[in-house]
């Protein structure tokens, strides 16, 4: 349904605790997976309960009301009371107010949860529930490969786009603007879509491996967390590509942490995200100096901040907030998100933007959308990547830090 004037549905949910179920991928519909992953632990999605969309520059703090009503009125029965169980949606929002692509949340039927200590249950309908058993372990599908090519933008158009860029930051134009290409390739009809999240989840198992009405992906950056009055995020922006043996490695990273290129690039980025939590967690604070995160394709400059908040936000409520970071988008915010609208020649859709879940106490976790790829009704998969440019940025060196950033999802449909 779309969000409306419509009455709220009301849902009934019921948690029971159950045996370890092992592996989630393998429970996942093959063609339309529902997935909140880490290590191994999270949430998996089956079915569909109910379908909500949004568009337009309210489009999160319409979700975020919605929400709050379809919780009031839901009949909920859940006697373990933790993290991810009850009733839960899954969510994607588009980057921009004027994204052609919807925003969704997603209430599946049946939500099957995992972490290292506990498993559960929850069976989630409007009307009758459905039974309360743990659907079959299902072997993955043949095995497919898609190839991913430069879409609307080629490389030498995206080098020229930086080198304009570079220009418009020195010239005081702006401080920071994000800019992103694409990469796009063919699904085969009844690919296994399950095999993907499994490549990703097995090669990036410290990342969000995430999939929401066809968007999946991996995602080293987590927007907001909020756990108990708590909220906590993670800040990346400033990356470099990993040596190829130990000293080169290390290497690269003290370069990453001594860059003032990307300390500055980083700095926009912090300084976004404490301004847009501060009025919701006046004591929040970030790491004093950022950290070297090692993934297995790059090193990223990271901060983590935290805090309590104070207004009763939900996490849907702090996700408009922030949305969108410096990280994504740039410095001045309104500034870059004008800019991006000029320069790129593409709809970015949900890339960069959040995804996550939320449940009916508020709390939830989401992710920066990055290392992505949207998977279309048609078949056609498109993936994203960009890098922050400033000042010091060399169009050559951003056009190899996307390639590198490319990687986790090319290699994951390459099979």
């Amino acid at each position: 349904m779309k969000s409306s004037d419509q009455p709220t549905p009301v849902l009934t949910a019921e948690t029971t605790e159950e045996i370890d179920p092992g592996r989630l991928i393998p429970l996942l519909d093959a063609e339309q997976p529902l997935l909140w992953m880490r290590r191994g632990f999270g949430l998996a999605g089956i079915g569909v309960a109910l379908r909500l969309e949004f568009t337009g520059p309210n489009r999160i703090a319409i979700a975020a009301a919605t929400w709050q009503n379809i919780v009031g009125a839901a009949r909920v029965t859940d006697p373990l009371a933790f993290t991810g169980t009850g009733l839960i949606a899954f969510g994607s929002f588009a980057f921009s107010d004027t994204s052609a692509l919807t925003s969704v949340l997603i209430v599946p039927s049946l939500v099957v949860g995992r972490t290292a200590e506990r498993s559960w249950v929850t069976r989630i309908a409007v009307g009758e529930l459905p039974p309360a058993t743990v659907p079959p372990l299902r072997p993955f599908g043949a095995q497919f490969h898609v190839e991913l090519s430069a879409g609307a933008q080629s490389a030498a158009a995206y080098r020229d786009v930086v080198e304009t860029a570079v220009s418009d930051i020195r010239n005081h134009r702006l401080e920071k603007v994000v800019l992103a290409r694409d990469i796009v390739g063919q699904l085969p009809a009844g690919a296994d879509l399950r095999r993907v999240l499994n490549e990703l989840a097995l090669g990036y198992p410290d990342c969000w491996t995430f999939a929401v009405d066809g968007f999946i992906g991996s995602s080293p950056e987590t927007l907001v967390t909020v756990s108990g009055g708590l909220v906590t995020a993670r800040v990346l922006a400033g990356s470099a590509g990993r040596g190829t043996d130990a000293a080169s490695d290390q290497a690269a990273a003290t370069e990453l942490a001594t860059s003032s290129k990307d300390l500055d690039e980083h700095r926009f980025a912090v300084q976004s995200v404490l301004a847009s939590l501060h009025p919701h967690s006046p004591t929040v604070t970030a790491s004093e100096l950022p950290f070297t995160l090692r993934l297995p394709n790059l090193w990223h400059l990271g901060s983590d901040v935290e805090g309590t908040l104070v207004d009763g936000s939900t996490a849907l409520d702090l996700v408009a907030a922030l949305h969108p970071t410096a990280a994504v988008a740039g410095t001045p915010t309104a500034t870059a998100l004008d800019y991006i609208s000029d320069v790129e020649p593409f709809d970015r859709g949900r890339y960069a933007a959040p995804v996550g879940w939320i449940a009916a106490n508020g709390d939830g976790e989401w992710a920066v959308a990055v290392r992505s790829a949207q998977v279309a009704r048609d078949g056609t998969v498109t993936a994203y990547a960009g890098a922050g440019i400033v000042a010091d940025s060399v169009p050559e060196r951003e056009l190899i830090e996307t390639r590198l950033k490319f990687r986790p999802i090319v290699e994951a449909f390459r099979q």
